[in-house]
């Protein structure tokens, strides 16, 4: 299997709480009711807490503050993703996804990429 992973950064009129809301109770289901039309097997979100953790590991590390949260879409094969999207229907589900991310999501600051999971 692969996945579909993107790192999330809210729109930026948004709070946390608001982000959260509408990705989990509006986006989310939105997403599953048509993960079939893109062949999608799996899908996770993870939010990320307000933790003190959070920022000790970024300091101690130098990185930059973390992302809003992490979408994963998991698939058969990556014949099976670009055969999803490119259909018909995965073209217009991706366009309406695209669209509707557009509400809560800062995809100048979000990043997007294909991973293949190695398990130890």
């Amino acid at each position: 299997m692969i996945k579909f992973v993107m790192c999330i950064t809210r729109h930026p009129d948004m709070t946390r709480e608001e982000f959260q809301d509408y990705w989990q109770h509006k986006h989310g289901p939105f997403f599953m009711e048509n993960a079939d039309a893109m062949r999608a097997k799996k899908y996770v979100q993870s939010l990320t807490i307000e933790t003190p953790l959070n920022d000790g590991l970024q300091d101690s590390r130098g990185m930059r503050p973390a992302y809003d949260g992490v979408a994963e879409v998991w698939f058969e094969s990556e014949q099976d993703l670009m055969e999803g999207m490119s259909s018909p229907e995965g073209q217009k589900l991706g366009a309406a996804l695209l669209e509707d991310e557009n509400k809560f999501i800062d995809h100048s600051k979000s990043s997007a990429f294909i991973v293949r999971e190695v398990e130890f």
